[in-house]
């Protein structure tokens, strides 16, 4: 059984605007029956999950107001798998008790952040709700990995003036500092994705689970994959929510994939001719406004989203370019580019200029750098080949150059002959993908499950990166992991779904 499912567009209420940014997370549930209560008694008792004493924990996001009570551990294992008695860093593990812990399944849910960066822990409270049937029946065990939120966190100490710069020697400086600092307390070479599945196994061992689910978003897929080819005999199911195949580099034509969504996005607009009448060529104002920008960025002043303060910076093409990628992967954000351009194309650059700060600083505060380079490094570095078709870009070849750049002073671990096989055999696999995707394009899903036997690929019309919670999916989620396909999957709710009209004004789009 293998398919692929396109779901049509509806014209539905467009959805409140969500300004966070996007987070690719992947979590692992991990759901045990022998999970034994230690501390009665107390408002929120202690666990014990197989071999591992939890306690009582609170799993919070700075950029939503939201809290989650959970159980927290963590466990101590080797950097070097080769060297047992060398340095040893601590993963950091939260436990999300299913709604009757006692009634719970006994193969986990194992949620994997994206990125490569990010903190499954932290990242949890923004797709908590994604999750609400899945833990009706299942536990949720959310794995910092390692070099991430509290596993050994690899962020590399900001340089705001040469970030500006992005030209491929500011990036390698960059990179040569990091190493500097973080060489001082992990070995950069054991951060990949090999290393973040022999720590998934262990966990798993550690919390007497003899098969687990895994559910990877992003980056977060690439790891799922990577476990099922490792571990077949202990994986139950996979959902690979905007999918990286094992195949696939990450970051090759990341310019080329982010054009081909624009056109999708910019299109809303060209085919109505109230946006078209008040917007105009969205695309040729974006070509026109990067092109001045590289030959003149230009001094802002706007107010800090943050602080409410005002404040002065500088324009530029790279930062324009890197707000113009952020937002398309939200459509709910994508739908403010065409009043954002067309702005700041009549030289209006306020608001295009805050926006463009507050990401920059989301991005910094959730993305762990050096585990995202210690990745890309050691998996990716060899497919960072600039090509033509970059070069007319959004993107331009800058993104490709610049990664190579870091590549070039970074440590690499050893990566697998295998590291790039296919997946295949039996295993059922849930792939979703949006159909505006700028990053993990819908065909990535088809490439994922080509050789699967028992695969679905689901194309939600309409939406952008990270799927999971968009409309009725956290159900065919929750319906996939309960049957594993037992029984068909019912999806047909999801042709509810729409793509976010594009806004010709701040206060939303054409009535």
């Amino acid at each position: 059984m293998k398919h692929s499912r396109s779901l049509p567009i509806r014209q539905i209420a467009m959805k409140p605007l969500a300004l966070a940014l996007p987070l690719a997370t992947l979590l692992l549930l991990a759901a045990c029956n022998n999970a034994d209560k230690t501390a009665p008694g107390s408002e929120q008792a202690a666990y014990r999950l197989g071999s591992l004493a939890f306690e009582p924990c609170t799993l919070a996001n700075a950029q939503i107001n939201k809290s989650i009570a959970a159980q927290c551990t963590t466990l101590q294992v080797p950097e070097n798998p080769d060297a047992p008695d060398g340095r040893k860093i601590g993963l950091r593990i939260a436990w999300v008790q299913a709604d009757n812990p006692a009634a719970a399944e006994p193969d986990p849910i194992f949620m994997l952040a994206g990125g490569p960066g990010q903190s499954a822990i932290q990242s949890f409270p923004q797709v908590q709700m994604a999750f609400a049937d899945v833990l009706k029946n299942r536990h949720v065990i959310l794995l910092d990995q390692r070099g991430t939120g509290s596993s050994n966190l690899l962020a590399c100490p900001q340089d705001d003036e040469r970030a500006q710069q992005n030209t491929p020697e500011a990036m390698r400086t960059m990179a040569q500092a990091c190493v500097q600092t973080l060489s001082q307390k992990a070995d950069l070479r054991y951060y990949t994705s090999t290393d973040a599945v022999r720590d998934l196994d262990t966990v798993r061992q550690a919390i007497g689970a003899e098969k687990i689910n895994l559910m990877g978003i992003s980056y977060g897929t690439r790891v799922a994959q990577q476990y099922a080819l490792r571990y077949p005999q202990h994986t139950r199911t996979l959902v690979l929510d905007s999918v990286v195949p094992n195949t696939q580099p990450l970051g090759s034509i990341f310019a080329r994939n982010l054009d081909d969504a624009l056109a999708l996005y910019f299109a809303q607009c060209q085919s109505d001719a109230h946006c078209r009448e008040q917007l105009g060529d969205t695309r040729a104002q974006l070509d026109a406004l990067l092109a001045r920008l590289r030959q003149q960025p230009v001094q802002v002043r706007y107010r800090d989203a943050s602080t409410h303060e005002e404040t002065t910076t500088t324009l530029t093409a790279d930062m324009l370019a890197g707000l113009v990628r952020m937002y398309a992967y939200m459509p709910q954000a994508a739908a403010l580019l065409p009043k954002l351009i067309h702005d700041a194309h009549a030289g209006r650059y306020e608001g295009i200029t805050a926006l463009s700060q507050l990401l920059s600083k989301q991005v910094g505060e959730s993305m762990a750098m050096g585990m995202q380079f210690s990745v890309i490094c050691a998996e990716d570095a060899g497919s960072f080949n600039a090509s033509e078709a970059d070069h007319n870009t959004v993107l331009g070849a800058g993104l490709t150059k610049g990664m190579a750049a870091m590549c070039d002073v970074w440590p690499r671990g050893a990566v697998p002959a295998d590291f790039r096989t296919p997946l295949t055999g039996k295993i059922p696999v849930l792939a979703i993908s949006g159909e505006f995707d700028p990053v993990t394009p819908p065909r990535y899903g088809d490439e994922a499950i080509a050789k699967l036997d028992h695969a679905i690929h689901l194309v939600l019309k309409g939406q952008g990166h990270n799927v999971i919670g968009a409309g009725c999916m956290p159900k065919v989620f929750a319906q996939f992991v309960e049957t594993a396909f037992s029984e068909p999957l019912q999806s047909s709710c999801l042709d509810n779904l729409s793509a976010v009209p594009p806004f010709t004004s701040f206060n939303g789009p054409n009535p």
